[in-house]
């Protein structure tokens, strides 16, 4: 049985004391609050995919990086997408929902509860994942929810470090995130702006869905006057989306336009530096406790400190 001893060794050993809270965070041990008897998981969330392939390379990958960095937990897995999880169920694969395993934790016992997602920004999958955690919340000691792989600016630069890596200047990389329709998509557009800002001009966002659209991208691709093309999908997976939009109809859009295009065929999960961004969210909750604006507000009101 994983208690509260081996996990608070875990942390001692492999994580320390550090860190302190600031901003949206205050500093709190996630073990702190663990007695004997008590058990604590780590659910891994995905919005899943079909094909076997980057299933293996990105998923997969990650959930075992996860179960090696914290060896005295136990790790779960959920898919959030009922199509995957049915399509799969129709081959025997069998994949459950945020809830359904949160609920199957629950009744093994689990009081304590680390919730990571590989989503890529902060819009409706994690809208989701934070009211399934919410719905669960009072049937568990303790439930905290990790941070997408965007978040704050610290994040973008790690992504932008971690997929220019290597870039020819010669070369114009084309990133084709899947996008939103909602306000959520600024974050597309954050990314682009930062890129540039660091002197990656020959980098350009597109999203499938949202913005910027092709046409954005394309009028930016125009005035770089680069002719050859990296087309690399922006998403966790390079699934259903990277084989059909971006090597198909983006693929073919480009070419008809008069650029020699490639299609790196990797999802995100695959680099190795992309996969540190999620354990490191991971982690930080180990040390770190959100705070919601009411608590903030009524913070100050106590304390008289500004609110960040």
């Amino acid at each position: 049985m994983k208690t509260i001893f081996t996990s608070f060794f875990m942390l001692l050993t492999t994580f320390g004391l550090l860190a302190h809270g600031g901003g949206n965070y205050e500093h709190s041990d996630f073990f702190g609050s663990m007695q004997i008897g008590d058990k604590a998981a780590i659910l891994m969330v995905h919005f899943g995919t079909t094909h076997d392939d980057t299933r293996a390379l990105t998923i997969d990958v990650l959930n075992d990086r996860v179960k090696q960095q914290f060896p005295d937990l136990e790790v779960r897995e959920a898919y959030t997408s009922r199509i995957v999880i049915k399509r799969l169920g129709d081959r025997s694969i069998i994949k459950a929902d945020p809830l359904e395993v949160l609920q199957q934790l629950k009744s093994e016992g689990y009081t304590h509860i680390l919730i990571q997602s590989s989503t890529i920004i902060d819009g409706k999958e994690m809208e989701s994942l934070e009211r399934n955690a919410a719905e669960v919340k009072d049937q568990f000691k303790e439930v905290r929810v990790g941070n997408p792989l965007l978040y704050d600016p610290d994040d973008y630069e790690a992504v932008i470090a971690a997929i220019t890596k290597g870039a020819d200047k010669n070369l114009a990389y084309v990133l084709v995130g899947h996008g939103t329709y909602d306000s959520t998509t600024a974050q597309y557009a954050m990314l682009d702006y930062m890129l540039k800002a660091k002197g990656h001009q020959n980098f350009f966002v597109g999203t499938i869905e949202g913005y910027p659209e092709y046409d954005d991208m394309l009028a930016q691709l125009q005035q770089s006057g680069l002719k050859k093309v990296v087309l690399v999908p922006f998403m966790f997976v390079a699934g259903e989306h990277a084989k059909n939009d971006i090597e198909g109809d983006w693929k073919e859009e480009l070419e008809k336009a008069g650029y020699t295009v490639e299609v790196k065929m990797q999802g995100l999960g695959e680099n190795v530096e992309i996969q540190d961004i999620f354990i490191n969210h991971l982690k930080f909750k180990t040390r770190h406790r959100k705070l919601d604006i009411m608590e903030k507000k009524a913070k100050y009101r106590q304390t008289g400190e500004k609110e960040d």
